[in-house]
């Protein structure tokens, strides 16, 4: 017996405005963080539909916001190489150093540990711990192009997986500074990677240039499912903590939903905001944000398995 989803979608909110680069939902509040190609940052409200807060921190593109919340705070980075955190009870500035030599594309922030992983053009990518004022505690090299994205195992936070435009993408542990495994396959560059877990097995996901998102085993380190159907370059991935999806998004201005066991596609999702960015989403809601040339738009997704004979 096959079993099909069901999906519906509800779009709670949608928010026009100048590009946004970066997305984050609050794991508590209903916020999402947005990171603006103008230099701001905005934390909105997506219940009330009204902006909480904006932070004009740059003249350069902010390429990622993201929330701390057990300290209160937001970290971006943005291409004048810099990262920034605030408060965003206060709006204070508790750090700004510059972090790397060229633009920054992404930051991870550990689960529990007081620790940012940032990924930048330079080609390296940096821990840094706040616990220690923001002291840079190691530099990963080993692409030898842009770094475009960084994400924490979920399973084992003491390693990260990276996407570049080098057209790999690497496993490290925060202990090394080398990377422990390269996965090649993708055609062109590699922008976007994410963690999920399937019937308790670990994969890996991955958006390319070559207009593909590549599904991998983690264990047997090979590439089980390419994901085609996009008619341009795969710029952000995720696998749904809560529902069994993978959701990817493109130039192409469409978002497309996976079955994340059959990988067959579920549909496509055009939100007539131009180029899409960014992911964002959280545990425990089945809320996902999405991050585009002309705004901003938040979507509950419903879905129920349908069982067909």
């Amino acid at each position: 017996m096959e079993q099909n989803l069901s999906l519906d979608f509800e779009h709670e909110f949608v928010q026009n405005s100048v590009r946004v680069k970066s997305v984050d939902l609050h794991p508590t509040e209903p916020w999402v963080l947005v990171g603006l190609y103008s230099g701001s940052i905005s934390i909105w409200n997506y219940q009330t539909k009204t902006e909480e807060k904006s932070f004009k921190l740059s003249e350069s593109p902010v390429r990622s916001a993201k929330f701390i919340a057990r300290e209160n705070w937001v970290i971006a980075a943005s291409d004048d190489k810099y990262i920034r955190v605030c408060s965003y009870e206060t709006g204070e500035k508790i750090s700004e150093f510059e972090g790397h030599t060229d633009y920054i594309r992404s930051l991870a922030v550990h689960p529990f540990l007081p620790y940012v992983v940032s990924a930048s053009d330079d080609n390296v990518l940096k821990l840094w711990d706040w616990k220690k004022g923001w002291a840079c505690l190691k530099t990963f090299q080993g692409h030898s192009h842009y770094v475009m994205s960084v994400a924490f195992n979920p399973k084992d936070p003491s390693t990260f997986a990276t996407a570049s435009l080098d057209g790999t993408l690497k496993i490290w542990s925060v202990d090394s500074s080398a990377p422990i495994l390269t996965l090649e396959g993708h055609l062109k560059g590699v922008n976007c990677a994410d963690y999920f877990i399937s019937n308790d097995k670990e994969y890996l996901i991955s958006g390319s240039d070559d207009y593909t998102a590549k599904v991998w085993d983690y264990h047997s380190k090979k590439c089980v499912q390419t994901l085609e159907g996009h008619g341009n370059n795969v710029t952000a991935v995720c696998s749904h903590p809560e529902l069994p999806i993978i959701i990817t998004a493109s130039e192409d201005s469409t978002v497309k939903i996976w079955d994340n066991v059959t990988y067959r596609l579920q549909t496509t999702l055009n939100f007539d905001l131009e180029r899409i960015w960014s992911i964002g989403y959280k545990k425990g809601s089945s809320r996902v944000a999405f991050g585009c040339d002309k705004g901003f738009v938040i979507v509950k997704i419903n879905i129920q398995a349908v069982k067909q004979d």
